[in-house]
């Protein structure tokens, strides 16, 4: 997936969550000012309140949820949307789901019910505030299709719909019962509290854009998007979109971790792709605070490397006028990423390795599914990160880390995959199947079942020693017995401690220190296959140890020895890869995230690049290097089939383009 011309490039999610004590809505509204605080910060599409958490309505409406705090005369939304478009900016609308408290007031009845009887309530309790979860199994769902018929009614063409809270809500109401019954469900099991969630948000998923399609049919299409649900499921329900939008608020609990891991998973799909992030300090509903502007453009510059197109999410005043700081803000980082678009519109991501997970895991995929993408950013390796269903034979590598299981489907893939010459690395309970046993014969492993040790000590042998002392390094984490098969090599031996630490039988402060080497391995390789016998990607995810990137680099070298970059960067420093045309764009990100609270990681400062060297592999000479979006000419050399240069980037992003 790149970023595509004819998509919105530079957005913002207008949030409007009003409640009804709130008096004066949109008093100070200026379709003049409303539109030059867009066009002056590069805005080019608004997303725009329909409805909100509260459950009002901000248009031109005779339905008792018209916000009782706008004036009669004001129509907010119509206003808005037509001085938008005339000024050629695009304006979306938004609709708030399973968040609606004037209809849950209204129908305590359709608020969906936890197994206990009790209200399911987000964020609060009887006496705390808080969003109550309407069941969309209930009346509710008819409610709701009554609105969005009188929006698309209203505002047909639209520029897309965004519907918010949509995920999978289990409920024991009565609707819900009396749903799960009709299907031979059992209501008091969890799993088909579950499975009943799923059927009902995709049966109002189909409905509601059957509803935007028809209402469309006459016009170009819009696209639907039905935010809140796992993006690891995408692969599945794509069918109900025609565009994909990433909700990633670093600070606001999302973290650092969250979009790189479900950018790689979207973008081998191929649908259009937006991500925003807001210019909150922390979260929605900080709406009086702004985060730093190097926060701000590292978010929106990892976005635009991953060929997604950004938005940043913004709340306007109930008054509806926007602020300037905020805008001021967001023009400072949109005028770099809209003098850097050119470069890659259009272009191809290229990506060397395919990580398979499992996508029942969600979104947030724990340490294993961390640990995998901070090591493979910080090697500066190319990848993607896909769902076993995904057609494997374009990557020269493969890595299955520790929660994917490899079923018959995928085990048959793998095989045909290895026997084409592909290169697989497997980690710890992946490796073997639920007998113990290796899962695929071509691994050239033996086990002999698991360690009885919490701790191991790890002893890179010559091939992957680069970088590491003759030392045995602890892994934190509990293993396998493994030996390599005959034929098969040993990459790593595992040294054992003289007893495993018990409450009554211990040494020292943590664990036993190792008594020798013994004779089972920690890696092994046979033929273009790397078995780790421990969980090496959920241990770099938990413990963060430089010596296990290493060697985990190590491992890769011997499967990928020519990657598509080589550098000599900080670990901080991630790169993409974009080609476009006979040109290779490689993004370069060096900024500085860091625990500044309790659960918040914020960037404040670029982390400089200074004459840092940097080679591209190539298939040819190329014409001239350069760094863009400055066009600051470098001079540079080419054997070996890569082109070598020397870079300094000091404001935390720029794009090393190698013209062919």
């Amino acid at each position: 997936m790149s970023m595509q011309q004819d998509f919105p490039k530079r957005t913002v999610h207008l949030d409007f969550h009003t409640g009804p004590q709130v008096p004066e809505i949109g008093k100070d509204f200026d379709a003049k000012a409303f539109v030059q605080s867009f066009k002056e910060a590069r805005v080019d599409s608004v997303t725009l309140f329909a409805m909100c958490h509260h459950g009002h309505l901000y248009y031109n409406t005779p339905h008792p949820a018209r916000h009782p705090g706008m004036a009669a005369d004001l129509h907010l939304l119509e206003q808005q949307v037509e001085a938008l478009h005339q000024a050629g900016i695009r304006a979306p609308i938004y609709i708030s789901v399973q968040c609606n408290e004037y209809a849950a007031n209204k129908h305590p009845d359709w608020v969906a019910l936890s197994p206990e009887l009790q209200q399911v309530k987000w964020g609060g309790s009887a006496y705390k505030a808080g969003w109550q979860i309407l069941d969309m199994s209930s009346p509710y769902q008819d409610y709701l299709a009554e609105i969005l018929s009188e929006v698309l009614e209203r505002f047909t063409p639209v520029d897309g719909i965004f519907m918010d809270m949509c995920w999978d809500q289990p409920s024991s109401s009565k609707w819900a019962i009396e749903g799960m019954l009709k299907k031979g469900y059992d209501p008091r099991k969890e799993e088909d509290r579950a499975r009943y969630a799923r059927e009902v948000a995709y049966q109002y998923m189909a409905r509601y854009k059957g509803m935007v399609d028809e209402a469309q049919a006459k016009h170009r299409p819009a696209g639907v998007w039905f935010n809140s649900r796992p993006k690891t499921n995408l692969h599945v329900e794509k069918k109900f979109l025609r565009h994909v939008e990433i909700e990633a608020l670093p600070t606001g609990g999302w973290g650092y971790a969250y979009f790189p891991y479900v950018a790689r998973f979207v973008r081998p799909l191929g649908l259009p792709t937006l991500s925003h992030t807001g210019r909150f300090f922390k979260s929605w509903g900080d709406n009086t605070s702004l985060k730093p502007e190097m926060a701000l453009k590292y978010e929106c510059c990892q976005i635009l490397s991953q060929g997604m197109t950004n938005g940043v999410g913004d709340l306007l005043h109930p008054r509806g006028l926007p602020s300037r700081a905020v805008y001021d803000l967001i023009g400072s980082v949109y005028k770099h990423i809209e003098a850097c678009e050119p470069y890659v519109e259009n272009g191809e991501l290229l990506s060397e390795i395919a990580v398979v997970v499992n996508p029942e895991l969600g979104d947030n995929p724990g340490p294993s599914g961390v640990g995998v993408v901070r090591a493979l950013q910080q090697l500066r390796q190319q990848f993607d990160i896909v769902p076993p269903e995904m057609d494997l034979t374009g990557y020269p590598v493969v890595i299955i880390p520790e929660t994917t299981p490899v079923d018959g489907a995928l085990k048959e893939k793998l095989q045909a995959y290895i026997a084409g010459g592909g290169g697989l690395i497997i980690s710890g309970p992946a490796a073997l199947d639920e007998n113990g046993k290796p899962v695929l014969r071509e691994l050239g492993i033996v086990s002999e079942g698991p360690s009885p040790y919490s701790h191991t000590f790890l002893h890179a042998l010559d091939s992957v020693s680069t970088g590491l002392a003759d030392y045995g390094y602890v892994m934190y984490e509990p293993g396998f017995r493994m030996k390599p098969a005959a034929g098969a090599e040993k990459l790593v031996a595992v040294g054992e401690p003289y007893f495993q630490r018990e409450y009554n039988h211990f040494s020292g402060h943590d664990y036993t220190p190792e008594k020798r080497v013994s004779d089972y391995a920690a890696a092994v390789k046979n033929g273009r296959t790397i078995t780790f016998s421990v969980p090496i990607f959920e241990a770099y995810g938990k413990h963060a140890s430089p010596n296990y990137r290493t060697l985990l680099g190590n491992c890769i070298g011997l499967l990928l020895p020519r990657p598509l970059i080589r550098d000599e960067g900080p670990s901080k420093l991630e790169t993409t890869v974009v080609r476009k045309g006979g040109n290779l764009m490689v993004h370069l990100l060096s900024f500085y995230p860091e625990r500044r609270a309790d659960d918040l990681d914020l960037v404040e400062d670029p982390f400089p690049l200074v004459d840092m060297p940097i080679a591209v592999r190539t298939d040819q000479e190329p014409k001239r290097v350069y760094l863009a979006p400055a066009k600051r000419e470098l001079a540079f050399t080419y054997s070996d089939g890569y082109v070598h240069a020397r870079v300094t980037v000091l404001d935390g992003h720029a794009m090393l383009v190698v013209e062919g």
